[in-house]
């Protein structure tokens, strides 16, 4: 198969599809392997990596397209990319259709086959392509919200782990997934109080079973949201519903019952985010401030520590990458049903109900 390895152009999106070892495998199974110049110089590997180990290098993102019938990449195509896609190319990427009709109807009308990795999902129900990525993002999010809590960023000026003689900053935590356990694990980390809201009771049971005790598991409920984000100055929204839009567990008028200066991290931006008035932000300008809480929602967190994040994203999508190339679609997702998990739109059909229910569509977008 001929594979296509485009540079990514959303905004600040310094990820790349493949790693240069990544491209090794494939070219190793026999398959063309082709790369945008410089494609992976944001996560730190050159044009001359990707020859090196048997990739053929092409100056244009339209060449790309053009000769190859996978795309291994990142983020979603964005609107400059929609008319480059061809019938029955096999894009391999996040997606998360749920967040964007445009994105969803710009893909029925390419008739391509769009793989999506955040719903290749595994029998125990895990995601293992989303994973990696929400432990970043998770972690992250900690990082970034500690900054946005510091004075000159409007925040509230408060120090996560106080100091001897002052309390330390109150982290609350809105699921208890990958993203908010390792959001919880970071900010207990720097010595917070950590409060991490879920409905699954066996998941918060895990947390207080795994997390030290200035770790505080909750019932997620909107009397207890309400309760606590009154007191608390770093919210995280964690929550995820495979590939169907987030819930709204903060509305806009709550936001009144925040003080001054608390920060929101709404990691669930790409599903549309669990707070109202989230609204997807970039790596240049990541904040905006509304009823004075600041928002931070950053489509693509992960994209700010490119390096980590490719290589642990190559880790986890290679193997069905390399499946895909040696099979074909129809041939690999029959065999996997993890991958065919993962099949959102094929040759202009909504494949994956959750994203029928998210806009409300008729039967007839349904294959």
């Amino acid at each position: 198969m001929i594979i296509g390895v485009p540079k990514e152009i959303k905004n600040n999106e310094s990820r790349v599809g493949l790693t240069p070892a990544g491209v090794f495998e494939l070219v190793k199974n026999n398959h063309k392997v082709y790369v945008q110049s410089d494609a992976g110089v944001g996560s730190g590997f050159l044009d001359d990596d990707y020859k090196d180990v048997g990739a053929f290098i092409l100056d244009a993102i339209g060449q790309v397209y053009a000769i190859c019938e996978m795309i291994v990449k990142v983020k979603e195509p964005i609107e400059e990319e929609y008319s480059l896609i061809q019938p029955n190319q096999i894009i391999f990427a996040y997606f998360h259709f749920a967040s964007s009709e445009t994105l969803t109807k710009a893909m029925i009308a390419s008739n391509a086959i769009c793989i999506a990795y955040e719903t290749v999902e595994d029998s125990d129900g895990t995601l293992p392509l989303l994973t990696p990525m929400s432990e970043v993002a998770g972690r992250m999010a900690i990082q970034q919200g500690a900054k946005y809590l510091e004075r000159p960023a409007k925040g509230r000026g408060v120090l996560l782990g106080g100091v001897p003689g002052v309390a330390p900053g109150k982290v609350l935590v809105l699921g208890a997934g990958v993203v908010g356990i390792q959001a919880a694990k970071m900010a207990a980390g720097l010595g917070a109080h950590v409060t991490i809201l879920d409905i699954n009771m066996k998941r918060l049971r895990y947390v207080n079973d795994v997390m030290p005790p200035h770790v505080i598991t909750e019932f997620s409920s909107e009397f207890n949201i309400r309760k606590h984000i009154k007191t608390h100055d770093l919210i995280i929204g964690g929550v995820l519903i495979k590939g169907a839009k987030a819930p709204n567990l903060i509305t806009r008028e709550m936001l009144k019952l925040m003080k001054p200066g608390t920060v929101i991290v709404d990691v669930a931006v790409d599903q549309g985010g669990c707070v109202e008035t989230t609204r997807p932000t970039t790596h240049e300008d990541p904040i905006y401030i509304i009823d004075d809480v600041l928002h931070y929602s950053v489509a693509n967190m992960p994209g700010a520590v490119p390096h980590t994040s490719t290589v642990a994203l190559t880790n986890v999508t290679l193997p069905y990458a390399i499946n895909l190339a040696n099979l074909g679609w129809k041939r690999a997702t029959t065999r996997d049903e993890t991958l065919r998990k993962g099949l959102n739109i094929i040759n202009g059909k909504v494949v994956y109900s959750e994203i029928i229910e998210a806009f409300d569509w008729s039967s007839k977008h349904v294959n």
